[in-house]
């Protein structure tokens, strides 16, 4: 059986799309690049936002025609979309045979195996379970891959859907982890990029306090990784014990993610951010005083509900006096569920 793999969305999701992309081929089914050849489509959705939904939508569309087109017989759907839209699926996408949540990643040969047998098959876990990591095969193409350390969110900023797509915040235990970098370097990656829904926090709910500084210290020591690069560090978690660890760790490099989201304070109030302008730009001068070669991206929402010219204006002129390295823009996205949406 030939098994043709789509992977949608964040990194975080690549690195559970090559989880089951490990199992499948454990399984002894056959993995293709071609969905024209492929007796089932798995495709691992995202819907953060209304474009990735569509992206999302379009993907599923576009591979069920292999049902008539081809000689598709099973059509498996996981991930957030899955998670958040499984009676819609049920209900307007009726050539997807199998639906699997984001905490059920790890059954993903199971539901393979029932989608070709024309068996329609849900599996949702609850969404705080952390599957059983059995190993994972690289799908970057490059010598650089992401190294999930928690899943889940506790924040719920007024805009985003994650904690009801990923349940609360939980960290995976540092002995998985450390045997899951020594596995990657094994095959030849050589950068490890630490993910999460926020890194910062790692370990806090399993060992009662930030243990992202002892990770690093101990991904470190792994031979054949030449570079630990930090994302999505949140500016309100970075505290002096990270940045001493990012300035004397040889390995770590001198790079961080920090969304920030906007720069104002009554907008970052009613977004739910847990800092204000002055926190932010006190978080900057620590990583720039500590580490002058530091290079800084964020992410920004522009259009968030309450936002006013002056405000926006605001954004603009912080952007052009702090000098990001790296900068991503986003218009808001308005989402059901979430505080901000109405």
């Amino acid at each position: 059986m030939k098994v043709q793999f789509t992977s949608l969305g964040c990194d975080k999701n690549l690195s559970d799309s090559e989880h089951m992309l490990y199992l499948i081929r454990k399984s002894g089914l056959e993995l293709t690049d071609k969905q024209e050849d492929a007796d089932v489509i798995v495709i691992n959705t995202c819907c953060f936002i209304e474009s990735a939904l569509e992206e999302s939508i379009n993907a599923i569309i576009n591979a069920g025609k292999y049902k008539t087109e081809g000689h598709l017989k099973g059509l498996v759907v996981c991930g957030c979309m899955s998670e958040r839209y499984r009676e819609d699926i049920r209900k307007d996408l009726p050539e997807v045979d199998a639906i699997v949540g984001t905490s059920s990643y790890d059954v993903i040969v199971d539901a393979i195996l029932s989608s070709a047998g024309a068996l329609k098959k849900d599996i949702l876990r609850d969404q705080n379970f952390i599957p059983e990591e059995d190993g994972r095969i690289s799908g970057t193409g490059e010598p650089y891959d992401y190294l999930k350390i928690a899943d889940g969110c506790d924040k719920y900023c007024t805009y985003c859907v994650i904690p009801y797509l990923r349940g609360h915040y939980r960290s995976i235990p540092m002995e998985s982890l450390l045997k899951e970098a020594e596995e990657l370097a094994e095959s030849g990656i050589t950068e490890i990029n630490l993910v999460a829904q926020e890194t910062t926090l790692y370990g806090t709910d399993i060992y009662g306090k930030k243990m992202l500084p002892e990770l690093l210290r101990r991904l470190s020591d792994i031979r054949g990784i030449q570079w630990i690069r930090l994302l999505y560090c949140y500016p309100e978690s970075i505290d002096e014990d990270l940045v001493a660890e990012m300035a004397a760790n040889k390995k770590v490099v001198h790079y961080i993610d920090m969304p920030i989201q906007h720069c104002n304070s009554e907008i970052l109030k009613s977004m739910n951010r847990h800092i204000d302008k002055e926190g932010i730009i006190e978080k900057i001068r620590l990583l720039r005083s500590r580490i002058p070669d530091i290079a800084i991206r964020t992410t920004l929402i522009a259009g968030f509900p309450g936002e006013t010219d002056e405000m926006h204006e605001e954004m603009l002129s912080f952007v052009k006096d702090i000098k990001f390295d790296r900068l991503g823009v986003f218009p808001y996205s308005r989402e059901k569920g979430t505080r901000a949406y109405d």
